[in-house]
Order: structure tokens, then C-alpha cells, then sequence
């Protein structure tokens, strides 16, 4: 784990969205005051990240114990290398989408814009938090945290549809979380320290049975599958597409999907180990879903004409490449997981800006309806163009990167069956996302006619996203 110093840096990064959800709705009567502290907040928590990164280099991990519950239970703060990664993912692209949602938000004058700035900023507040738990219960605190902090954004148009969405999201999460902290509570009634450790905590302990070892493991790994999206459990995900689509891009690349994964990580590297995994047999059942996953999602995503229902499906893929990396367990696999994980932050985040600007400069969300649209918004498609590169894995992209790695980390662990998955995926990716790209430069259409960006609000982040 590597030297454990005491700072109040990673509580100040948790606090840092928090004084900005406090600070919106009492400057609801002023919006450019109310954006202008997103974005101050935005940009003062990536500040605050990078300046534990230092020590995180150095192998230190700074540490801020929040609040002592009982004697040997405490909710702490800890920025280990892992946690480093998220945090710096989901406070980077919170820049980016506080930007863009200012020229969303007017464009469309969407209602109560106060009550959405201050939930998004409450949302990352909490999975900052879930990137810095030190144990599994403060992991699990943010965690359910972050399940209510975003729901009024999935419910933020308040229609009939929303709410629906509304609850099927909180019907899958709470479920979800009702696993974890069953898992969590389980494990403290037993004196369990559950503290996260690399190669895992219950490894160290082998008196478990094979039968409490299985529970906690379908507990566990239940509890963060609801958020990784992997199937079954995954339909409340494209119903959420309802919401505003800085809403959605919160969801796919900045919180509540990610942390999922993460937690995949936590869960599978630190509370179980690879050793145990492997002694078990647990790691091939993760396979296989994740796996399954991987390969129905981008089948599901060629079914669906609506631009951002398409884009949710190919989360769901791709969010199990993340997870059958981690589940392989091998040191390639793992680091391509990791590098999925970010590289597909920052690239879908930019599908979804894209759709967005689409959206509102023209109200159009189909694929069938885009014939043309590259010669009116040709930053914006040009974006996109350079994302769906990167989803489909041509090199130099990030993602391509990422996925060399996965491939590579198959075969190290003699499992060239997901390595072939991986290619079948790639090429399902071109064939849901190749042929908007096409339709928008190769076709004409009166519908568009002339030049017309979305607002530069919205299309700066597009193209610094990219």
C-alpha cells in the first residue's frame, strides 16, 4: 500500500463540491454568479486532486479519518494510487461538463436550474468520496450517497417518463446498496477489518467457509454490478437517457457507472485478492457476465435509431471490458482495464456533449434524422468522429491503447477466448457508431442547410474533450 500520511486534502476535495451545492440555490436569483461558482468550484476541486498527486507518486497516500463511529470503525479518506485515478477522472470532466452545461441548460431553459447545479455538484462530491474510501464502509456510505444525490437529476423534467426512469433507478441501485451494506454490516459484526488492502483483506483470513466466502462475494459483487451495469442488472441505465444530457454524461463518464466499476476493482483486487479468486473459481463467473455482457450490449445498441439510447448500450459494453479486465486477473489485464476506465470517461463524455449540442441546435435525437448534419455542425461531428475512433479502437487513440492491453492481459492468462470477444466487440462498435459519422459528412439534406454550431459554451468542451 506504501507509507499512509495524515492531510486534510482528501477531506477538502469532498468539501470542495459541497460548498458548491450549498452555494447554488442561494444564487438562484443571479445565474451567471451561480455558474460562475460551478465552474470556480469545478476547477478548485481538480486543483486540490492534483495536489496530492505528488505524494501519490511517491508511493504515499494521504489520509483524513472523518469521523470514528466506534471503537475500530471509522469513515476515512485515503488517496491511494486507484483512488488517484478516479478522483482525477471525475474531477477533470467535471470542469468540462460544468462549462457545457451553462450553454445546455439556457439553451433549452430547462426549469429549477439552481436545484440541478447543486445536485450535480453533490454527485461528484460523492464519488469523490467513493474514490477515497479507505474501508468498505466509507465506500459504501458514499456510495449510497451517491444513488440519492442522483436521482433528482434522472427525475429533473419531472414528466411522466422521468419519473418512471426516476424509479427503476432507484429500485435497481437501492437494491444494489442494500447487498453492500448487508456485506458491510456482516463483516463488522465479525471484527472484520475491512480497510482495502492490494491482494484483499479476506485473503488474509482463512477461516472463512466456502460458503460464507460465496455469500459475501454475491453480496459484494452484486452490490457494485448494479452500477457497472452489468447484465441483467443493467436496464435501469438506457431508461435514465430521459434526463438532461450533462445528466447523462454525468452518469456514463464522471459518476455513477465509474464508481461502479471502481468499486468492481475495490471489490475484486482489495476485499478479495487475486489468490482468492482464483482458489474459489469466483473470477470465471465474473467473467462470464461481464464477458456476455460485453457482446449482447452492442448487439442491443444496433437496434436503437435514438442517438442516446444507442450511446447507453455501448456504455454497457464497454463498461464490461473494464470489469473482465479486472476479472482476469493479470497485472496486463488490470492495467488495461484501468486505462478503459479513464480513456472512456473522457471519450464518451464527448459522444454524449455531442449529442447534447445536436439536441439542442436542432431537436433532433434520431440517427435516421442526422443525413447531412456534419455540413451544419462540423466541430461537433468532427468530434464525434474522433470519439467513435477512439470507442472502436483504432490506434493512436487512448482506447485503442487500453485495449491492447485487455487483449494482451487475455492471452497472458491463457484465456484467448475474451481476447476474441474484445475483437468482435471493436467491430460491433464500428458498425453502431461508423455509420452516423457517414450519414452525417457523406449525405446532403435541405434539413441542414448552412452552418450553425450549438452554443461555444457547449462546443469548447466538446473539443477539449477531445
Amino acid at each position: 500500500m506504501g507509507e499512509v500520511i495524515s492531510s486534510p486534502l482528501p477531506f477538502l476535495v469532498v468539501l470542495a463540491p459541497l460548498i458548491v451545492a450549498a452555494a447554488a440555490p442561494m444564487l438562484g436569483r443571479w445565474p451567471n454568479a451561480r455558474e460562475g461558482v460551478s465552474i470556480a468550484g469545478a476547477l478548485a476541486t481538480l486543483g486540490l486532486v492534483a495536489a496530492l498527486l505528488p505524494d501519490a507518486l511517491e508511493g504515499k497516500a494521504a489520509t483524513a479519518s472523518l469521523v470514528e463511529l466506534s471503537p475500530g470503525i471509522e469513515v476515512t479518506l485515503r488517496a491511494d494510487a486507484a483512488g488517484m485515478l478516479f478522483a482525477l477522472l471525475a474531477s477533470f470532466l467535471w470542469v468540462l461538463a460544468a462549462v457545457y452545461s451553462i450553454g445546455y441548460m439556457r439553451g433549452l431553459e430547462e426549469q429549477k436550474q439552481s436545484r440541478f447545479y447543486a445536485a450535480f455538484a453533490l454527485s461528484v462530491g460523492a464519488a469523490l468520496g467513493v474514490a477515497f474510501a479507505a474501508n468498505l464502509l466509507t465506500f459504501v456510505l458514499f456510495y449510497e450517497l451517491l444513488t440519492l444525490f442522483t436521482y433528482p437529476l434522472v427525475v429533473h423534467r419531472e414528466t411522466p417518463e422521468a419519473v418512471r426512469a426516476g424509479r427503476k433507478y432507484l429500485a435497481y441501485t437501492l437494491t444494489g446498496g442494500l447487498a453492500l451494506i448487508g456485506a458491510a454490516a456482516w463483516l463488522a459484526m465479525l471484527g472484520v477489518d475491512a480497510s482495502f488492502r492490494a491482494g484483499g483483506f479476506l485473503g488474509e483470513q482463512r477461516w472463512w467457509t466456502d460458503g460464507q466466502l460465496w455469500a459475501l462475494f454475491f453480496l459484494l459483487v452484486g452490490g457494485v454490478g448494479v452500477k457497472a451495469a452489468v447484465m441483467p442488472m443493467h436496464s435501469w441505465l438506457p431508461a435514465a437517457m430521459v434526463a438532461p444530457t450533462p445528466v447523462s454524461a454525468l452518469l456514463h463518464a464522471v459518476a455513477v457507472v465509474k464508481a461502479g466499476v471502481f468499486g468492481m476493482v475495490r471489490v475484486l483486487i482489495f476485499v478479495f485478492g487475486a489468490d482468492l479468486l482464483r482458489d474459489m473459481g469466483a473470477w470465471q463467473v465474473i467473467a462470464a457476465a461481464s464477458g456476455a455482457t460485453l457482446i449482447l450490449a452492442s448487439f442491443l445498441a444496433l437496434r436503437h435509431d435514438n442517438l442516446k439510447r444507442r450511446l447507453a448500450y455501448s456504455t454497457i459494453s464497454h463498461l464490461s471490458y473494464i470489469v473482465l479486465g479486472v476479472a482476469l486477473l493479470g497485472p496486463l489485464a488490470l492495467t488495461g482495464a484501468l486505462l478503459h476506465m479513464v480513456g472512456h470517461g473522457v471519450t464518451k463524455i464527448t459522444l454524449f456533449f455531442c449529442a447534447g449540442a445536436i439536441h439542442v441546435r436542432t431537436h433532433r435525437d434520431q440517427v435516421s434524422g442526422m443525413a447531412g448534419i456534419g455540413r451544419q455542425m462540423p466541430i461537433t461531428m468532427g468530434a464525434f468522429a474522433l470519439a467513435s475512433l477512439s470507442m472502436v479502437g483504432i490506434p493512436p487513440f487512448i482506447l485503442f491503447t487500453s485495449k491492447w492491453y485487455l487483449g494482451w492481459g487475455a492471452a497472458e492468462v491463457g484465456q484467448q477466448a475474451f481476447l476474441i470477444l474484445y475483437m468482435v466487440s471493436g467491430v460491433l462498435s464500428a458498425a453502431y457508431l461508423f455509420p452516423i459519422v457517414i450519414r452525417a459528412f457523406g449525405e446532403r439534406s435541405p434539413a441542414f442547410p448552412r452552418f450553425g454550431e450549438a452554443d461555444a459554451r457547449m462546443v469548447v468542451p466538446i473539443a477539449s474533450g477531445e
